[in-house]
This record gives structure tokens, sequence and C-alpha cells, in this order.
């Protein structure tokens, strides 16, 4: 779990701002006082004044008086976010009053700030569903240029170190989109070789995963690994990457050489894109599971801003380490 480590390392010397719109939450201000007291990232919270100091008293924190707090009912940029939400969703129909309305949830507020410039980051998901933080996300920060699809990636760290790298691995996607098609598999690969050097700072290796292995079977959903893999070169040309590969081809040395001779991913992958998103999960689980490794996600990619959503039973050091993790992505995204 070194590269933990190194993540929160690299943060402290790029320090972004992080905006956390769950200021409410016990779990989230104690981990904005572990980041503010480590030195990790400048954290905005988002939501009254009086009771984020209220609760940091009663929680017994110490550093929550150095975040950057923000009320959005009260806040003087309100009528500037407004104005580029209406603009940013004139097709919508949005109006100004709708937008100012808006603006009271923390988590519309948050995202405006980053789509604005006030901040480079979100976490949120700990009191939230999924769909209700990526809404405003989707509506105004959007995806990357050249991306689709958001997806969602796991930093699986295992502990045999003779897979991947050094024993982390990267899976793709586990968290998402449900069945993505030939191009937005592609699209898949290319963000998550970006969260992999972002993130990981490691050059990926990555395995187009399917049932069959060169050939070894024909299927459409083999024929849309294939497309994938050939789309996703087209996209990136310095992208090491191969399919399609059976799941012991591209991490077993002595099988990828048997299997697919000749190709520099199979045996040696340490980024694993699964054909849908039913096959990542289970697969994440399993391993999680099975082999008593460490999963840390799902890392959101493919936005033009790191927003990150966390599961709501996460713990303080889950949210401190995601929190960290987006300010990664953030310092990648510049």
């Amino acid at each position: 779990m070194n590269l933990i480590k190194l993540i929160k390392e690299n943060a402290k010397k790029n320090k972004k701002r992080i905006v956390l719109p769950e200021s409410y939450e016990e779990r989230t201000l104690r981990a904005a006082d572990t980041v503010i007291a480590e030195g990790i990232a400048d954290i905005i919270l988002i939501g009254n004044t009086g009771d984020i100091h209220a609760n940091a008293k009663k929680f017994g924190l110490k550093n929550i008086e150095k975040a950057q707090l923000v009320d959005p009912l009260t806040d003087a940029r309100r009528e500037a976010y407004a104005e580029m939400m209406v603009e940013l969703r004139k097709s919508k129909g949005l109006t100004k009053d709708e937008a100012i309305r808006l603006l009271q949830n923390p988590l519309y507020f948050a995202t405006v700030m980053i789509k604005y410039g006030d901040a480079d980051g979100e976490v949120a998901g700990a009191d939230n569903a999924t769909g209700d933080v990526l809404r405003p996300a989707f509506q105004y920060v959007k995806t990357f240029p050249g991306i689709s699809v958001v997806s969602g990636a796991f930093l699986m760290f295992l502990k045999d170190r003779e897979y991947g790298e050094n024993g982390l691995m990267i899976f793709a996607d586990c968290a998402v989109h449900p069945n993505p098609s030939n191009k937005e598999l592609a699209e898949i690969a290319v963000a998550t070789a970006k969260t992999t050097r972002a993130i990981a700072g490691i050059e990926p290796r990555i395995a187009m995963l399917s049932f069959s292995t060169k050939g070894s079977a024909s299927h459409e959903m083999v024929e849309k690994v294939v497309s994938a893999t050939r789309i996703a070169r087209e996209m990136d040309p310095g992208l090491k990457i191969d399919g399609e590969l059976q799941a012991d081809a591209a991490i077993v040395a002595s099988v990828g050489l048997k299997k697919a001779p000749g190709s520099e991913i199979a045996g040696k992958a340490n980024v694993l894109i699964f054909p849908t998103m039913e096959s990542g999960n289970i697969c994440y689980k399993l391993v999680q599971r099975l082999a008593h490794a460490k999963a840390i996600g799902p890392v959101l990619q493919g936005m033009a801003a790191p927003i990150n959503d966390l599961s709501r039973g996460c713990s303080v050091g889950d949210i401190v380490d995601l929190i960290a993790i987006t300010a990664n992505q953030a310092v990648g995204t510049k």
C-alpha cells in the first residue's frame, strides 16, 4: 500500500482545491480535518457555516477553521454562477430563478464551483446516491474532450506481487456503464490509461478482456472487444494495448506466451478492461474477497474535471484516500 503514501505525497506537492458538499456529515468533516492537518489538499466545505463550526467543536476537530467555508444560500458568487448555468443550459430552457434554486443544493453548488474555476475537484457520496452526485456533473462539468462515457476504475492491491505492477492492477469499468459499445469500450480503455498515469504513476499495459484469445472463439461479444481494441489504438496510437485476451492470458506470463505469442501485453497486463460492467463488478469483488485484495474505488474517469463518488458505507480513511486520489487526478487534467 505504499502507493497511497506516494499519492498523498504527490498531492501535497501539487496542492489542489477539493470541494466537499456534505459538510454536515461526520465522516466527511473528520476526513476534511485530517486532510488539512496532513496538508494533502486545500478543502472547501459547502454548508451553513454556523453548523460546520458547531459540528467541528462537537467532534473535537482543530483544523476545520483552515478550510474555506461556503454557504450556498448567501455566497456572493451565486449570481455569476447562475448566469453561467443559464448559458450552459439555455437549450434546456433553464431560467436564472431555476438556477438560483438549484444552487441551494450543495451538490450543484460544488459542481458549478469547479466549472467556474473556483475548485479543482469534488468528493461526495457518503450521504448521497451516485445518481444525485453525478447528475450535476453531467449537466455542467461534462466529459473530457473526445470521451463520451463516464466509467469507474478500481485500484486493486494484491498480496501476490507477481501480478500487474508489483501487485497493483487497475480494473475498469466496474461501476458505471452496464454494456458499453465498441467505441465506448475504447474510450474506457483510453480514460483508464489516463487514470493509471495520473494516480499510480505507471505506464499502463492494457488487456482488453474476453472469453476468447486471438480468435479462439467467434461471437459478437468477442468482435466488440476486437473492434474496441482497434478503435483505442486509433484514439491513442502510443497506447500499449492488446485484445482480445482471456484473463489468464493477460496476467500469467506462461499462458500469455502460449496463447498470444508475440504480444507485448499478454502475461504482463497491469490494466484490465472488462467487456461489460457486470463482468468487471463481479471480478473485482471476487478478487477482493478470495485474494484478500485491497480495492480502492470506484475512481470516476472520463469527466472533464475529477468528481468522485463514495460508497455510503465508507470510512473516514476511505474519504481521505479518495480526496488524495482526486487531487492527483486534478493534477493530471491540467
